[in-house]
This record gives structure tokens, C-alpha cells and sequence, in this order.
């Protein structure tokens, strides 16, 4: 049976990425930003803590310790001390309570952050897009519980849970433009929720099923390859550091978590990844963070 080392149990551990500093992930709802030392038995290290959700962060490039972060209702960039910069709280005014969830660099460089309602809503949430200059465009609408999106290495392919749906959709994605192709439908789960992703150097999408205890890969054409079991009921957030695969779990809803829940687990795998892509900030220019729709 696959355990967990270190002795850190998170609410909802998520966010989870294999940077060129090392592994960092989230505490969604505590706000907590942590770094896995090398050492596998060894604690968490709390980089910083916002007041409110941090769904998930991407490096800066060319900005050592700054984070690109999805947090409360909006895109902000984190410094190095803590102090936050927003660049668009899109989602402050919305009619119901919300908050972002998962988020990613592209290998563009653009930052993918999805949003959600507290209670999960039926299609309250978003997806959008940061652009190089702090631009914020909201690109997809209709979704509950955005999860991901992953991307393939060439940052033509970008896959998208809707995690409360049970569906993974796959979307082309323009190398110049970052315009989203017409949805195709990759994967449905129909036992437990599809959440966190990762695309691993073979093109197959690893993917964290919420209430099922397990993690799947499936290869590029939907096929299960595989299934891996793990001794908590609801896995989060994957990433593949080399060929070990980094999976977070979570304690939030359980009336009776298990010693494992809240784990963050390592497991070796056969098939490495690559680190995630930094968001690139064009610093040419004067920064112009707003908020856009993306033209239909």
C-alpha cells in the first residue's frame, strides 16, 4: 500500500506543480502557498498565506520568488514578501459568492485560471486567460467546477475538467492567438469527479479522481491505461517530477477522515513529466492589467 511520509494532513490540498524551485502546492480554503523540502518525511514549508482561497500558482519568469496566483475572486501576482498585486478580481461582483479554483501556465507563458461558486452552482463558473500583459480575458463560461486545464508540451492541446459534470474536454488551442477551439469530449467519470491534471512526455493525461481514492492515466485517443489506488478517499492535484508523481489529497466534507486523507503522496511512475511552464510577463511594456471577454 502506497503511504504517506510526511506528517502534514490539508483540508484541501490542490495546486500541486513541479517548478524549478521544487514542488509547491496549495491549501485552497486556508490560503496557504507550501514547498515539499527534498527530504520525503520532512514537514511542509508555508511560503506565504493570503487572507483568502489560493486555488493554485505559477512561477513568474524572470522573477525569482514571484508567483502568478488565482486567489479570492481574482488574478494577483505574489511577491516574494507576501504583498500581493492585483491584476483583475473578475469574479467581486459576481451574483453569487465565488472564488477561483485550479490554474496553470500554458507553455506560451499565458496563465489559465478557472473559477467556481461556494456552493458549486450549476454553471456559475468561468474560465480565463492572462495574457502577457497582465490582460485578464474570460474565455469560457457555463462551467461548475473547472479543474486543470493541463497542457500538452507543444501548448497546442489544453484538456479541462468539469469536475462536478464527471467530464474531461479536450480543446485545440491557436499558438499565436491562444483562442480556444469548439470542445471535444475526452473522458467521462462516472464514478467520483475528475480533478487535478498533469500531461506527461508521452502525451497521456494523469488525473486525480475525487471520491474514488484513485488516480488514472489515460493515453491521448481516452483509453484507460491505468489505474493507481491510494489509501485516501479524495486525491486533488498531480504533478510528475521526473517519474515520481506528487498527488495531494483532502480532509474538507469527510465526517471521519482516515490517518491518509490530507496526504500528500509519492508515488514512482514509469513515464516522467516535465517542470511547469513559468508565466512570462512582458516587462517591454507598461503593464495594463484589465479585464476582457474574448470576442465571439
Amino acid at each position: 500500500m502506497t503511504e504517506a511520509l510526511r506528517p502534514d494532513r490539508l483540508e484541501l490540498g490542490e495546486g500541486i506543480r513541479w517548478t524549478e524551485s521544487g514542488i509547491v502546492l496549495v491549501d485552497i480554503l486556508a490560503g496557504r502557498l507550501l514547498t515539499a523540502p527534498d527530504d520525503p518525511g520532512a514537514p511542509l514549508k508555508e511560503l506565504a498565506q493570503l487572507p483568502e482561497p489560493l486555488g493554485a500558482v505559477a512561477p513568474v519568469a524572470d522573477r525569482p520568488g514571484t508567483w502568478i496566483a488565482a486567489a479570492g475572486t481574482g488574478i494577483c501576482l505574489l511577491a516574494p514578501d507576501g504583498s500581493t498585486t492585483w491584476l483583475a478580481r473578475p469574479e467581486a461582483a459576481a451574483a453569487l459568492p465565488m472564488r477561483m479554483n485550479d490554474a496553470t501556465a500554458d507553455p506560451s507563458g499565458r496563465f489559465w485560471a478557472g473559477s467556481m461558486a461556494y456552493g458549486a452552482d450549476e454553471g456559475a463558473g468561468a474560465l480565463y486567460r492572462v495574457d502577457h500583459d497582465g490582460t485578464v480575458v474570460r474565455v469560457l463560461d457555463g462551467i461548475t467546477v473547472p479543474n486543470g486545464p493541463a497542457f500538452t508540451a507543444d501548448g497546442r492541446t489544453m484538456y479541462l475538467a468539469d469536475s462536478a459534470r464527471g467530464i474531461i474536454r479536450r480543446y485545440s488551442v491557436d499558438p499565436v492567438t491562444a483562442r480556444l477551439g469548439a470542445p471535444e469530449a475526452f473522458v467521462t467519470v462516472d464514478e467520483g469527479s475528475p480533478d487535478g491534471m498533469v500531461v506527461d512526455v508521452e502525451g497521456a493525461v494523469w488525473v486525480a479522481v475525487w471520491g474514488t481514492g484513485e488516480v488514472r492515466r489515460y493515453l491521448p485517443d481516452g483509453r484507460l491505461d491505468r489505474t493507481l489506488k491510494l489509501p485516501a478517499s479524495q486525491p486533488a492535484g498531480v504533478c510528475l517530477e521526473h517519474d515520481i508523481l506528487h498527488v495531494t489529497t483532502a480532509r474538507v466534507g469527510l465526517s471521519a477522515p482516515g490517518v491518509h486523507d490530507g496526504a500528500l503522496f509519492a508515488v514512482p511512475v514509469d513515464v516522467p513529466g516535465t517542470p511547469a511552464p513559468a508565466y512570462r510577463l512582458d516587462t517591454a511594456g507598461r503593464m495594463r492589467p484589465t479585464v476582457a471577454a474574448e470576442p465571439a
